[in-house]
């Protein structure tokens, strides 16, 4: 065996090991204080990129649990407000049946109807400009989508989440085919002697029935009258009239493919064409056309853009008829007219290629609110506004209510007409509530549960990348001490070798 004194391998080898064992000890440290497997990217790269991802999904999905709980505390908000109007509007349909009970009511009796009614109104026209969350109002009608039309007899009904923004330049309306009801007239004009000899006239609509028979007292224009009365009295949505030609007319209140009925009478050609037999009359007919170009479907007055339609999905306007031509000029927003489509003045024939009628500008406002951990994972609903202004709009009354802030009940047709009104606000507001509830349950609650076993998934996943097995780590910090004080101690024995060489000096 050799022997040097110049270089010292042994205790080189020994000095290395024992860096290594330290260093080894070290990182255990290092983890078993921290707690977690992976302190720098050096510990494990693809592992740090991987629970790195992880983090930043965990932090999404913890964000996105709190953004759901704040949704729902404001659509539970907006419920309760709604659930208040609610409770007014069924107080105001309670007076206004009270204020139709016309033999018993005086002015003083009426007066005071109305007054409990416009104090109800303006209540609710106040809850809709006031109820808030935090400074963001709710039901004024900047939470949803709002619109209005330029053209005469066009109205905007209402618009969806996925309605387009359009408030600068307008959809244009193309109506190919105007709306009708269900019509039929007698081809016999109405005599004396036809009223004198007892003519029956029957008129059935929907399973009810209306029957009246003239007497010798009765004139063409009280039998007329007594038949209304009848078809009042017992339900029909029927409007009875004699033409300038002498003959009965018969229509349906209601435009719509959805509404006919039949008619009978006694005498042929009166109203039905053979005497005593029943006959159906045809159809009404839906409106026809298209919004910004695109599909549209048609139901008695109301023309809606079809699902999935760009920028004009789940739009709704009312067009009444003999609407006026709108010039259209400098608008990037499709026309889509049809070349041939003639120019047509108010009150001329509705023209076979049809006509634009106006334009509806939609200002989109919807409330969107963010629910996942990632980008576009957004859900939103819309919601109309809740003042008297745009609740039961649309509905046809002989009083010329436009909305609910019209209602009056000082007269019995007054009151009889809110009543129509009062049960359209009464469904539009009910049909938000299920809508916020069916929001809040299936979308938002539901999006709920599910973040939060996806946070709770995603947090194992990471923690079996990220976290130290502190067992494990102890064993091996026992393991790499015991190493580096066995590495010491040969140290100390490797720096005693070359000492030997002393002895060979004696």
């Amino acid at each position: 065996m050799s022997m040097r004194i110049n270089h010292n391998v042994s205790a080189l080898n020994s000095h290395r090991n024992l860096v290594n064992n330290n260093k080894e000890m070290s990182r255990t440290l290092e983890k078993l204080s921290s707690g977690l497997k992976i302190n720098r990217a050096a510990d494990s790269p693809a592992s740090l990129v991987i629970s790195e991802q992880m983090r930043a999904q965990i932090a999404g999905l913890g964000q996105a649990i709190d953004n759901s709980e704040m949704a729902v505390s404001l659509v539970q908000t907006m419920e309760a407000n709604l659930s208040e109007v609610n409770n007014l509007l069924v107080s105001i349909r309670q007076l206004a049946i009270h204020a139709s009970n016309e033999g018993v009511n005086d002015e003083v009796m009426l007066a005071a109807d109305q007054g409990e009614i416009d104090n109800a109104l303006e209540t609710i026209a106040r809850i809709s400009s006031q109820a808030q969350f935090g400074t963001k109002r709710l039901l004024d009608g900047s939470r949803g989508a709002s619109g209005s039309t330029t053209g005469e007899n066009l109205e905007f009904v209402n618009a969806s989440l996925e309605t387009g923004d359009s408030r600068e330049q307008g959809f244009n309306v193309y109506v190919t085919q105007e709306s009708s009801r269900s019509t039929t007239m007698g081809t016999t004009a109405l005599t004396e002697e036809i009223v004198t000899a007892g003519e029956q006239i029957t008129i059935i609509e929907d399973g009810k029935m209306a029957v009246y028979k003239s007497n010798a007292d009765d004139t063409k224009e009280t039998l007329i009258q007594n038949l209304q009365n009848e078809v009042n009295r017992n339900g029909l949505d029927i409007n009875i009239e004699l033409s300038e030609g002498g003959q009965i007319k018969a229509t349906h209140r209601k435009y719509g493919s959805d509404y006919k009925f039949q008619v009978m009478s006694s005498t042929a050609g009166v109203l039905g064409m053979e005497s005593g037999q029943i006959e159906t009359t045809e159809a009404g007919m839906d409106i026809k056309g298209t919004i910004n170009g695109e599909s549209a479907i048609g139901k008695g007055q109301i023309l809606t853009g079809v699902k999935g339609a760009k920028c004009v999905d789940g739009l709704s306007i009312r067009y009444y008829g003999d609407g006026k031509d709108e010039p259209i000029t400098g608008c990037k927003v499709s026309d889509m007219e049809d070349p041939n489509a003639e120019e047509v003045a108010p009150g001329e024939e509705f023209p076979e290629t049809g006509k634009s009628v106006g334009r509806v500008f939609v200002a989109q406002n919807s409330m969107k609110f963010h629910v996942g951990a990632n980008q576009n994972q957004t859900v939103g609903i819309s919601v109309r506004g809740s003042n008297p202004e745009g609740l039961g709009r649309g509905i046809a009354n002989k009083s010329g209510y436009d909305s609910l802030a019209d209602v009056n009940v000082l007269t019995f047709q007054g009151a009889q007409d809110s009543i129509e009104l009062i049960d359209e606000a009464i469904n539009q507001v009910t049909f938000e509530r299920g809508k916020l509830g069916a929001f809040q349950k299936n979308t938002l609650e539901s999006n709920l549960a599910n973040l939060r076993i996806q946070n709770e998934n995603m947090i194992s996943s990471e923690s079996v990348i990220r976290d130290v097995d502190m067992a494990k780590e102890m064993a091996n910090f026992t393991r790499n001490q015991i190493m580096s004080q066995s590495a010491t101690a040969m140290l100390a024995q490797a720096n005693q070798l070359p000492q030997n060489v002393l002895s060979l000096l004696g």
